[in-house]
């Protein structure tokens, strides 16, 4: 049967080289490469660039300031969603720039940078600053195809820079606790998964026509937002906000929220260290071309790894209007186990969160990995928690795990070795939600192998000027 590799490149790199998948200090690849990052001492302050400054770029970059960083340049296409941080006083006579090719040539001073763009745009930058020595802190979901997961992943190992995905559960001890209940034998093995979101809360999603063009605000510049997307007429329902329901622009409910709601079952359940999965399509309301659909249900099927039994998990998405009353919405959910009360709650409540079924018991946790208890809620009554194994981050503060890996060396919890993995195995569930195929996946060689010509889907095309090599 023909195979399908992301590319002659990421084949032989995936083939040749081991992937370590560690949580906590693994120690930065060693850099082949000309260019090398700066080195600091753990004192020294870094010099930190925004490639995104509105919105959530805004908080994140402050974020890297309140922690002491010198923030010596910022970047994004629409100054006046950027308005706001651009007026903060320690903000004002920072150089600014609306093309971060053009920020990155003119300031070889920055040592790292921080992706907070949308989805379509975080592996063009993340790709660019990388090959510039640069360190880079990147949102979740850190690429837009399942091709520049691991071309992330191969890139952040040949330059030996310091990476870290946002998805800043993975610096909590929820996510730890998660993982040494399940290791220590508390619901016995196994056997399914079950992760849900209310998302989305933004428009459009399932819309089956592009919107009529509109003209463009005069502070966007709409063909640097678009980049590496396919050219199209500007329409405020794509920005600043409702890119997320766009296949061109983002990943809809599941690239939003499942980098964090899916992160302690994929820690748990150790799947990065599953040889292949399947992935395919349960439900699904509003499939079209132009954006993801209103609700999903998504099945992937592991196989036995690390140790552990396969396994199968299930992501659950959206909601629809009651049909017996208009006004109230269904939100698509899992069935509540046996032997579970409704009184029980499952998750963070009935927003987000996930369950594991093992042979013996049940296990559930909020958004982010919090408060994982075993269910029925009195079955925590004589439960101790086992003593903890795994490394802590100090703080539990994602942002200083990867300030402090910068200076040190040792890679931050959701480095790239991490999050590639795990980055793929989420956007994999899109393309089944896009192609309507069963797809199963060779997690080591980085293949689709039930498939003919099916790079389209598991990579994309370029705008010229925004070329990937993957």
């Amino acid at each position: 049967m023909s195979k399908m590799s992301l590319s002659r490149r990421a084949f032989l790199a995936a083939t040749t080289t081991s992937a370590v998948m560690t949580f906590t200090g693994a120690a930065a690849a060693p850099n082949t490469a000309k260019v090398v990052p700066r080195k600091l001492s753990p004192n020294e302050k870094l010099n930190v660039a925004a490639i995104g400054a509105g919105g959530k770029g805004a908080g994140d970059i402050m974020g890297f300031q309140n922690a002491g960083e010198n923030v010596v340049a910022l970047c994004d296409v629409d100054w006046d969603r950027a308005a706001k941080l651009f007026n903060v006083e320690t903000m004002k006579n920072v150089p600014k720039y609306k093309d971060f090719r053009h920020m990155l040539d003119a300031h070889p001073e920055i040592d790292a940078v921080n992706v907070s763009t949308p989805d379509h745009m975080h592996a063009p930058a993340a790709y660019h600053a990388m090959k510039m020595g640069k360190h880079v802190y990147v949102q979740k979901p850190l690429t837009h195809t399942v091709a520049e997961a691991r071309l992330m992943t191969l890139t952040a190992r040949e330059m030996g820079v310091i990476t870290q995905m946002g998805n800043q559960g993975h610096s909590g001890n929820g996510c730890r606790e998660l993982c040494e209940m399940v290791w220590s034998g508390a619901i016995g093995k196994v056997k399914e998964a079950h992760v849900w979101t209310h998302r989305p809360v933004w428009k459009n999603q399932g819309r089956p026509d592009a919107f009529p063009p509109e003209r463009q605000p005069e502070n966007l510049d709409w063909d640097r937002w678009l980049g590496a997307a396919p050219w199209r007429p500007y329409a405020k329902a794509y920005c600043p906000h409702d890119w997320r329901a766009w296949q061109d622009f983002g990943g809809g409910s599941l690239g939003d929220m499942a980098c964090h709601i899916m992160d302690p079952v994929y820690m748990s359940l150790k799947l990065n260290e599953r040889p292949w999965f399947t992935v395919e399509v349960v439900m699904q309301k509003g499939r079209n071309e132009q954006t993801f659909p209103l609700t999903s249900t998504i099945k992937y099927h592991f196989a036995e790894g690390g140790g552990m039994p396969a396994v199968d998990v299930y992501w659950y998405d959206g909601h629809w209007p009651d049909p017996k009353d208009p006004s109230k919405e269904i939100y698509n959910r899992p069935a509540r186990p046996e032997g579970i009360p409704d009184s029980c709650v499952l998750g963070d409540d009935n927003s987000n969160g996930s369950f594991l079924i093992g042979e013996s018991g049940i296990v559930t946790q909020g958004e982010y990995g919090g408060n994982p208890r075993l269910v029925p809620d009195d079955k925590m009554k004589d439960y101790t928690k086992p003593t903890p194994t795994l490394p802590r981050v100090p703080g539990e503060d994602h942002f200083l795990n990867f300030l402090t890996s910068c200076k040190t060396g040792e890679q931050a919890c959701s480095n790239f070795d991490y999050a590639g993995p795990f980055t793929e195995m989420v956007n994999f569930g899109n393309l089944v939600v896009k192609s309507g195929k069963k797809l199963r996946w060779d997690n080591i060689k980085g293949e689709v192998t039930n498939v003919r010509h099916a790079k389209e889907i598991v990579s994309k095309e370029y705008r010229k000027g925004w070329e990937l090599p993957c």
